[in-house]
């Protein structure tokens, strides 16, 4: 796994969840988090890698960087926007 170039706030793990709970699991954590926290959410390659970066962008945050593990997972940097 790269090193960031940001400091990461808090971490989800939705490797073990399918779609729709993926993208809740993440909404939820979000709520925990300040404006401007950074939120790592560890997700399966495939439906989850295509679906949850757009749901989050439709959900005004920002994605900021989305790195393949190589293994069949990614790592998704969220920066929260405003509730």
């Amino acid at each position: 796994m790269a090193e960031t170039e940001f400091h990461v706030d808090d971490k989800v793990d939705i490797t073990d969840v399918n779609c729709p709970v993926t993208f809740v699991k993440i909404k939820v954590a979000l709520e925990e988090l300040e404006d401007g926290q950074i939120l790592q959410v560890h997700l399966n390659d495939g439906k989850p890698v295509q679906n949850v970066p757009r749901s989050v962008k439709e959900e005004g945050h920002q994605v900021l960087k989305l790195e393949d593990n190589e293994d069949g997972t990614y790592e998704l940097y969220i920066r929260k926007v405003g509730d």
